[in-house]
């Protein structure tokens, strides 16, 4: 069982329309591992509810088996012993139930039910028009496969569209609430594990009982008998037809081609044939396209580079697709060193980046607000970390440090110099700086930080 962590909206979500007098349908859905089942597990505690995990059998064993689960729940002895040709009837005999309290269906996998007969979206659309919203009930439909979750019960071409309630896209756990799964780690070992698990709370609870990331790697990823080996292809093999392009074009970005045309070449493709593949993607949360956070017009922007967000996506293909063929002959002695040598420099300290936005976001000792957090690049300057707030005309600049060593003073001025670079508002914009740092600061930038009001540190 997963530990329960963050998830304060989502079970918000959920009781607020548990609450409601009238019947709800609130659709959940979002990647393998993230925590879905263990959210409504939670959410369940102390109701009436019928929990049913679809398969991937035909429909009629699954509506066999979803009729023996509706008879327990219910009760109902004459269910148990009739033989349901239709969906309907089992519904039905839910409903007419004299329940005490609201009673909550949860079909969890529901994308299966459409994908072992295309025209069930269409039966349960009837079903909740014609009996369930007429009840007092609420029902959820969860899925792990996103595109189908989309095109089953949200696409406007779906015939569940404008039935939803609610919806709940469930995302991975940020890195501020790591801590709750991992209070013994110091803050250096809670981001050495980040940078690889991420935030979904199956791949935490693989590396909880590990003495540190490294042996954690060697047991979970480079073990090919472990799901953590082969995870990337099956969380690809289920949501497209054809993995290979898309491995292709993750490959390319991890190892650095990240604009569309590098990625394109290392393909050897047209830019325009890679389109709908990177929106495939995008839309899986695995890949984001950024631009330098002062762009006016971001979607119009030619300044556009598309970055892996998933972490443990990032990390394999960074370190285990390059290696898989010395992993598959059992060299696992020799991946672990190449993994040692560039854990931090090719993986780690660009995770840490992200880390350092988000807890700058969550500051309270900031000049002001700032709505806008992200980076900046240009032909000749990059900048880890530039927020604006452009109602205020305030612009911060940021570095993030991976460092053995303490920072010093001289990546204060360097900062401060790129900065003179960038031209949002420049000339007529207050400035203010953060420093991040992994292994904190030397004493000449302790003290030059006291001096000055627009400097933060931050360890």
């Amino acid at each position: 069982m997963e530990q329960f962590v963050d998830r304060e909206l989502e079970i918000r979500t959920l009781e607020k329309e548990y609450a409601k007098k009238e019947s709800s349908l609130v659709v959940v859905y979002g990647r393998r591992r993230v925590g879905k089942t263990t959210l409504l597990s939670e959410f369940m505690k102390g109701k009436k509810a019928l929990y049913f995990l679809a398969t991937q059998e035909a429909e009629a064993l699954n509506r066999s088996a979803f009729q023996e689960k509706a008879a327990a729940f219910t009760g109902n002895a004459l269910l148990a012993e009739t033989s349901a040709d239709k969906w309907d009837t089992i519904f039905k005999a839910i409903v007419s139930c004299a329940w005490e309290e609201k009673p909550v269906l949860i079909i969890d996998e529901f994308q299966y039910l459409g994908k072992a007969n295309p025209a069930f979206p269409s039966v349960f659309q009837r079903i909740w028009d014609e009996v369930l919203m007429k009840s007092s009930v609420m029902v959820i439909l969860c899925g792990s496969l996103i595109s189908m979750m989309v095109s089953q019960t949200l696409s406007y071409n779906s015939p569940l569209y404008g039935r939803r309630t609610a919806q709940i896209r469930l995302k991975q756990i940020p890195f501020r609430y790591y801590q709750e799964f991992c209070p013994a780690l110091s803050r250096k070992e809670r981001i050495e594990r980040y940078a690889v698990t991420g935030g979904v709370p199956k791949y935490i609870e693989s590396f909880s009982d590990c003495a540190d990331i490294f042996t954690g790697i060697e047991e979970n990823i480079l073990n090919r008998t472990g799901y953590l080996y082969e995870e990337p292809h099956f969380l690809l093999q289920q949501e497209v037809a054809e993995v290979g392009g898309y491995y292709s074009v993750l490959r390319a970005i991890a190892f650095g081609w990240t604009k569309l045309s590098e990625i394109a070449s290392f393909m050897e493709a047209k830019a325009t044939d890679l389109t709908r593949t990177l929106k495939t993607l995008i839309e899986l949360d695995l890949v984001q396209r950024e631009v330098p956070i002062t762009e006016e017009n971001p979607e119009k922007s030619k300044k556009g580079l598309y970055r892996i967000t998933d972490y443990y996506i990032r990390f394999w293909f960074t370190m285990i697709y390059p290696n898989q063929g010395d992993l598959e002959q059992g060299n696992i002695a020799y991946v672990m060193e190449k993994i040692r040598k560039s854990f931090v420099r090719s993986h780690a300290a660009f995770v840490y980046e992200d880390v350092c936005r988000e807890e700058l976001a969550a500051r309270k000792d900031l000049p002001c607000h700032f709505p806008k957090i992200g980076r900046y690049w240009d032909k000749n300057t990059e900048i880890d970390i530039v927020a604006v707030n452009e109602e205020e005309n305030v612009i911060l600049f940021g570095e993030c440090k991976y460092w053995n060593a303490p920072v010093d003073v001289d990546v204060f001025y360097q900062l401060q110099e790129k900065a003179g670079r960038v031209p949002w508002r420049k000339g007529n914009r207050k400035e203010a700086y953060c420093i991040f740092s992994i292994n904190g600061f030397t004493s000449r930038l302790q003290e030059l930080a006291k001096d000055r009001s627009d400097l933060i540190l931050s360890e």
